[in-house]
């Protein structure tokens, strides 16, 4: 599927713009403690022409016959491309600093920073707020790549008393633009 950058997106957010649309595939859930998982994921990047993008995914766990199963997450969120880099943060040719705020249904919301460029969004968190009866994390980094049109990722958490390692990651192929 050919990428086009939308007429109405904000200049603002262009080196985002590859983002824009939706994905769908499939991944895996392998941290300690917690039973190793296939799942179904979709994540919607849109826009309003503000400058942002809006961002949804859900992951439903698959059954034993590859059924939809549970949802196990569900995140919305803002992506945006800061004005500004953040003090001690290096930055390399073509990449630009990006913000993202997001919550989770279970109860947290984190505030990631990091850089994008080349294709590549590299983020990560020790600002997370959370509910009392949210899961305990201390801390995440995400990277999100585009990989012969595919969209990769790959996220690291801190939680549950163990320190940063991988959590989950997929593979989701454009399903709209």
């Amino acid at each position: 599927m050919t990428f086009i950058i939308p007429d109405d997106l904000a200049p603002e957010v262009y080196p985002l713009a590859w983002l824009v649309g939706a994905w769908e595939g499939h991944g895996v859930i392998n941290y300690p403690d917690i039973p190793t998982a296939d799942f179904r994921q979709r994540i919607d990047f849109t826009h309003d022409g503000g400058p942002y993008l809006e961002y949804r995914s859900s992951i439903s766990l698959m059954g034993p016959d590859g059924e939809e199963g549970q949802v196990w997450s569900v995140e919305s969120g803002f992506w945006r491309v800061s004005p500004t880099r953040p003090d001690g943060m290096e930055l390399e040719d073509f990449q630009h600093p990006i913000e993202v705020v997001l919550t989770d249904a279970s109860g947290y919301v984190s505030v990631y920073v990091g850089a994008v460029g080349n294709g590549r969004i590299d983020v990560g968190t020790d600002l997370m707020a959370r509910t009392a009866s949210a899961p305990e994390v201390g801390g995440a980094t995400r990277l999100y790549g585009l990989v012969n049109g595919e969209l990769m990722w790959a996220w690291d958490l801190a939680a549950f008393g163990h320190e940063l390692q991988s959590y989950a990651s997929g593979r989701l192929s454009r399903v709209e633009s």
